[in-house]
C-alpha cells in the first residue's frame, strides 16, 4: 500500500522549477509560480524585516515540517511539509543540508494569498503553524485587502488575531516586535 508520504515524495522529486509541492493537513498541494504583485509583497516584507542590526534572516523557499492534525490512528497522522512564502528566523538558523527543516527557530511565517492558495492559507495552514509553535503567522490576504496577524499559538489555534487594512502600518508582536509599513501595497 502506498502512503501519502510516498506519493508526496514522488511529486516533490518531479516538481517543475518554480512550482512547489506541499503536504498540508494530509493533502498534497501543488502550487504554480507566483505573479509579480505576490513576489513584490514578499520582497517588501523581507526588506523591512531584515534590518542588519536585528540579526534576522528572511528565507523564501525553505521547507518546514509541521505536526499532524488530531489524534488519529496509525497511518492517519501525516506530518505536514509546507513552504511558506517567507520564513523569519535568527540569522544562521538553517545552516544544514536538510530539505525539510524543524520549525523551532522560526519567529514568523508569512503567506500571501492567491486564487489557488487562499483557502489553504486562511484555514488549513493556521492549524499547522499553530501546532508547530510558530510565534507569529502573518497572512497577507490580497482579495480581502487585509493583513491578518496571528500570535500566541496553542494547539491548533492562535490565541490572538489582529486584522489590519493593507495600506496602514501593521504591528507585528514579539518576538518580531516591529511595524511593517504597507502604504505602497
Amino acid at each position: 500500500m502506498t502512503t501519502v508520504e510516498q506519493v508526496f515524495d514522488l511529486y516533490s522529486a518531479q516538481e517543475p522549477e518554480g512550482w512547489r509541492v506541499e503536504l498540508v493537513e494530509g493533502e498534497i498541494c501543488v502550487t504554480s509560480v507566483n505573479d509579480g504583485r505576490h513576489t513584490q509583497i514578499v520582497a517588501d516584507l523581507r526588506d523591512q524585516l531584515t534590518d542588519p542590526d536585528r540579526q534576522l534572516s528572511a528565507y523564501t523557499g525553505i521547507g518546514l515540517r509541521v505536526p499532524p492534525r488530531g489524534p488519529g490512528g496509525p497511518g492517519e497522522r501525516v506530518e505536514g511539509r509546507v513552504v511558506p512564502d517567507l520564513t523569519l528566523a535568527l540569522r544562521g538558523s538553517f545552516r544544514n543540508e536538510l530539505v525539510w527543516q524543524k520549525p523551532a527557530p522560526v519567529l514568523l511565517v508569512a503567506e500571501v494569498t492567491s486564487s489557488f492558495t487562499a483557502h489553504r492559507d486562511r484555514a488549513q495552514k493556521v492549524g499547522a503553524y499553530a501546532r508547530a509553535g510558530i510565534p507569529v503567522y502573518l497572512l497577507i490576504d490580497r482579495e480581502a485587502g487585509e493583513a491578518v496577524v496571528r500570535s500566541e499559538p496553542s494547539g491548533d489555534e492562535y490565541g490572538r488575531t489582529a486584522v489590519h487594512r493593507l495600506g496602514t502600518p501593521v504591528c507585528l508582536p514579539a518576538p518580531v516586535s516591529c511595524t511593517w509599513e504597507t502604504t505602497e501595497l
